[in-house]
């Protein structure tokens, strides 16, 4: 099985090689090839079947030929321009997100029309596809995402679902939450905060949180979507007639429950080294989120972490 990610040196990217080196197969099948693409590849596991390619997404030229090596079973296409940056950088955002997952998906196209099997295409998108929630979410709420980035990847979603109805890859797409926790990094993520405000509160250092103490969102540990993001690898294709794009699981909770959650695993006196100072754009984008039902992603066998401590142990652990 030839194995492709991309983003492959991102956070969720390096934790899933680490993992797919040591596993060494996925569904029974074991893996003759790990593509990891990037623009950098730093420390890349090593192994036989482990192939670092670094490059540019943004360059179709040089993407199309790497793709063009060799035929691939399974891509996990992580690679994105998120949230603030793609706002500030539109023209890098639509490369990376628009131009590079359309040459990925008809790379797929290609190879099914050589007489190749069609890839297993596994597209991380986002939660940010829904904008502003008002109400309780589910399968059925309405898509109106209110950043370029959601917009991005919602149109990411409804390629790969016009992708699979042609045959040409067999597609899902997993609308990811705030994973956390996120090492300290200039990624453009506005919800960064809430890896901060985990990793510092568990250090023992004081932390200043831009949202207010009863502000919700939805977030899971680093672990949780790793299981979740193999488990799409392996969900047969006849299980996906419904749809091709699953919210995935997550809890939802309020700051205050949080550092509550914090305190129980590193200690009470968490809460007296956090202070609040809410920022209407941070609270309006990331502390309303409303009560969220999955049923289609838990029918199909996606899981959410069991609690909010447990999130937080999770939360620091590098797979």
């Amino acid at each position: 099985m030839h194995v492709l990610i991309t983003g492959a040196n991102g956070f969720i990217g390096r934790a899933l090689s680490r993992r797919l080196c040591r596993q060494a197969r996925l569904g029974g099948a074991p893996l003759t090839r790990l593509s990891l693409l990037d623009l950098t590849l730093d420390d890349p596991p090593v192994a036989p079947f482990v192939h670092p390619v670094a490059g540019d997404l943004a360059d179709a030229p040089w993407l199309r030929h790497t793709l063009a090596e060799l035929p691939v079973d399974l891509i996990f296409h992580l690679a994105s321009i998120p949230g603030g940056l793609a706002e500030q950088q539109y023209e890098l955002a639509r490369r990376v997100n628009l131009d590079a997952t359309l040459v990925l998906l008809e790379a797929g196209k290609k190879q099914v029309e050589a007489g190749g099997r069609a890839p297993v295409f596994v597209f991380a998108s986002t939660i940010a596809v829904f904008g502003a929630m008002t109400g309780p979410v589910d399968d059925d709420t309405p898509l109106r995402p209110l950043l370029t980035y959601g917009a991005h990847k919602l149109v990411g979603e409804i390629l790969v679902a016009d992708f699979s109805r042609h045959g040409w890859i067999d597609g899902r797409s997993l609308r990811i939450p705030g994973v956390l926790a996120r090492p300290p990094a200039r990624t453009g993520q506005l919800s960064a905060f809430l890896s901060d405000m985990v990793r510092e509160l568990a250090a023992g250092r004081a932390f200043t949180c831009p949202m207010s103490p009863a502000a919700t969102t939805w977030a899971s540990s680093l672990p949780c979507v790793l299981e979740n993001l193999l488990h799409a690898a392996t969900l047969p294709a006849a299980s996906l007639v419904a749809g091709r794009s699953f919210t995935l699981p997550t809890l939802h909770f309020s700051m205050t429950q949080l550092v509550d959650a914090i305190a129980s695993v590193h200690g009470t006196g968490v809460r007296d080294r956090v202070s609040y100072a809410p920022q209407e754009r941070i609270e309006s984008l990331f502390g309303r989120f409303p009560q969220l039902a999955t049923a289609a992603a838990d029918a199909a066998g996606f899981h959410r972490d069991d609690d909010l401590p447990t999130l937080v142990r999770q939360a620091v652990v590098q797979d």
